[in-house]
C-alpha cells in the first residue's frame, strides 16, 4: 500500500538521500510496506521519514460483543474518539494495548510470529465455550488457537482476565491461569475486575465484587508465579497490598496492579532524599482522589495537604479508580470546601489534550473553584514535590 510521507526529518538520511515531502513510500529494501510496522521491521534505521498517520492507515476496530466492555457502558454526549473501540494487534506492540486476537487474519498471524512482535491478550478465560458467550463472539473460542501458536512461537505475551462474579472466575479461573502459566512465553496474567457503570440498561447481568469472592481472587492470583490481582481487588477484599519488590518489573502496572506499590515506594524515596519529610507548606494544598486510592493518598499525604475522595456521581459510585473522575464531579465536590493554595489533580484523569471524560480543562476546574488547579503524574515523587512545592 503506498503511503504518502508527509515530511523529511532534515539532516537524516533519507533527507540527505534528497527524499522530498510528498513522495509516495512503496517499499523499503525491496519490502512492501503496509503500516508502520512494516517500515520499523525492514528499515535498517529510522530513515526520517515521517507520515501523516501514526499508523499509515486505519486503526482496527473491535469485533466483540463483551458482556463487560466498558465502552459499551459509556453515555450519549461524550467526545466521540471515546466511543471507539480499538482491537489493533499494532497498537498492541507500540503502545501496550490489549487485543481479542479476534480479528486477526492468517497474514497477521504469520507476520507477528516473523518480526517476534510481543503483544498483549484479552483472554479473559481459556475455556473457548465461555469465551464465545462472555465476548459474544462465535469465533472468540477458535482464537484461542492463535495464543497458542503465538506461545508455540515464543511471541511474549501480557495476558489479562477481566473477571466477572459467578461467571469466570472460581473453578473457570483456575482452568485459565493454569492454561495460561503453562506457556512459557507468557510473562504476566493480571486478574481485573470488570468496571461497572450505572448506564447498563438493555446489557447482561453483572454484579460487582464483595470482600469473599475478592479475597477468592487474589488467594488464586498469589499462589501462582508472574500472575497478579489488580489492586482493586486488595482494597475490596480488605487486605494489604503486596510490598514493591512483589511486582517485579511492573508488566501490569497500567492494568491497575501494583500502582498503590508503586506510589508508596516513589513517595517514600523522595521524602528519603531530603533525609525526612521537607518543611510543611505554609498553605497546604488540596489533593483530589477516587474512593478506592483516598485512604493511601491521605496516608501519604499526612496533615501537609487536605486530601478529598471524590464520589463518581457521572458514572456511578461504583467507579472508584481516580482515572475515570469528570470535572464536573470534582468541581461539585469542592464547591464550598477550604481548598488552599492549590488544587493538585492526578494527571490520569486528563486525556492527550488536556480534558476530563466530560470535557473540561484544568484552567475550567480551577476557575469554577477560583484557584489553580495542576496536573501531576501518577507517580510517588511527582506527588511528594507537589504536596511540599518543590
Amino acid at each position: 500500500m503506498p503511503v504518502p510521507i508527509k515530511s523529511v526529518i532534515p539532516g537524516s538520511p533519507a533527507d540527505e538521500a534528497g527524499i522530498k515531502a510528498g513522495t509516495v513510500l512503496v517499499s523499503v529494501n525491496g519490502f512492501e510496506i503496509n503500516d508502520v510496522l512494516d517500515y520499523m521491521f525492514y528499515a535498517d534505521a529510522d530513515m526520517g521519514l515521517e507520515f501523516g498517520s501514526f499508523l499509515m492507515d486505519k486503526k482496527r476496530g473491535c469485533k466483540n460483543g463483551c458482556v463487560f466492555c466498558f465502552i459499551d457502558q459509556l453515555p450519549k454526549g461524550l467526545r466521540e474518539t471515546l466511543y471507539f473501540k480499538d482491537d489493533d494487534e499494532r497498537l498492541s506492540f507500540l503502545q501496550g494495548n490489549y487485543i481479542t486476537l479476534t480479528n486477526l487474519s492468517e497474514k497477521d498471524v504469520r507476520r507477528i510470529i516473523k518480526m517476534r512482535i510481543s503483544v498483549n491478550v484479552s483472554v479473559h478465560t481459556t475455556n473457548p465455550e465461555l469465551r464465545v458467550k462472555m465476548m459474544r463472539n462465535k469465533n472468540a473460542g477458535r482464537a484461542l488457537d492463535i495464543l497458542y501458536r503465538l506461545a508455540e512461537a515464543g511471541a511474549r505475551m501480557n495476558c489479562q482476565l477481566v473477571l466477572c462474579p459467578g461467571i469466570n472466575d472460581g473453578a473457570e479461573l483456575e482452568r485459565s491461569l493454569s492454561d495460561l502459566t503453562a506457556l512459557g512465553s507468557v510473562e504476566s496474567v493480571a486478574c481485573v475486575p470488570a468496571g461497572l457503570t450505572r448506564f447498563r440498561a438493555r446489557l447482561p447481568l453483572l454484579r460487582l465484587y464483595d470482600a469473599k469472592g475478592a479475597r477468592a481472587v487474589v488467594r488464586a492470583a498469589e499462589k501462582r508465579e508472574n500472575v497478579y490481582a489488580a489492586d482493586e481487588f486488595y482494597l475490596t477484599a480488605g487486605l494489604p497490598i503486596p510490598e514493591y519488590g512483589y511486582y517485579g518489573d511492573f508488566p501490569q502496572y497500567e492494568n491497575g496492579v501494583g500502582m498503590c506499590a508503586y506510589l508508596r515506594r516513589g513517595f517514600a524515596e523522595a521524602s528519603a532524599k531530603r533525609g525526612g519529610n521537607a518543611a510543611p507548606p505554609e498553605r497546604k494544598k488540596t489533593v483530589v482522589t477516587g474512593v478506592a486510592a483516598f485512604p493511601l493518598i491521605k496516608e501519604l499525604a499526612g496533615e501537609n495537604a487536605n486530601v478529598f475522595a471524590v464520589k463518581n456521581g457521572f458514572f456511578g459510585e461504583s467507579v472508584t479508580v481516580s482515572g475515570l473522575l469528570t470535572g464536573g464531579d470534582i468541581i461539585k465536590r469542592l464547591c464550598g470546601e477550604e481548598i488552599g493554595g492549590e488544587l493538585l489533580i492526578g494527571a490520569n484523569t486528563l486525556n492527550a489534550d488536556g480534558l476530563t471524560l466530560d470535557g473540561l480543562s484544568l484552567g475550567d476546574i480551577g476557575k469554577a473553584l477560583g484557584v489553580k488547579a495542576t496536573a501531576v503524574k501518577v507517580d510517588g515523587e511527582a506527588l511528594y514535590k507537589a504536596v511540599f512545592g518543590l
